[in-house]
């Protein structure tokens, strides 16, 4: 199982990024998704995540309103747009996928960073 996370970069405060996370190796029909930040100094944190149908989503309190997580089962992708962004929210990103069968993310990807500058 691979995760590649992509889309992070530098937005100014206000501005909006869009994440992606390809995976493969897994049955997306079986697998949740989702988004984890961790930013300097700070403990890693879930910011959203997707069930396999798509059907349900979690939100972290501190972006309900201005995230969105998605995923498209036929690419293999999840996604994350992130709007009206603060520098609270610069960090660096990972997805990350769980089996159907654990209550934990067993795979992760590499991480994208984002920075949000004032």
């Amino acid at each position: 199982v691979q995760l590649q996370a992509s889309g992070g970069g530098l937005v100014q405060a206000g501005g909006s990024l869009g994440l992606s996370c390809a995976t493969s190796g897994l049955d997306s029909a079986y697998y949740g998704l989702g988004w984890f930040r961790q930013a300097p100094g700070k403990e890693r944190e879930a910011v959203s995540c997707i069930s396999a149908s798509g059907r349900s989503t979690y939100y972290a309190d501190s972006v309900k309103g201005r995230f969105t997580i998605s995923r498209d089962n036929a690419k293999n992708i999840v996604y994350l747009q992130m709007n009206s962004l603060t520098p609270e929210d610069t960090g660096v990103y990972y997805c990350a996928a769980q089996p159907h069968y654990s209550v934990v993310f067993d795979y992760w990807g590499q991480g994208t960073l984002v920075t949000v500058s004032s």
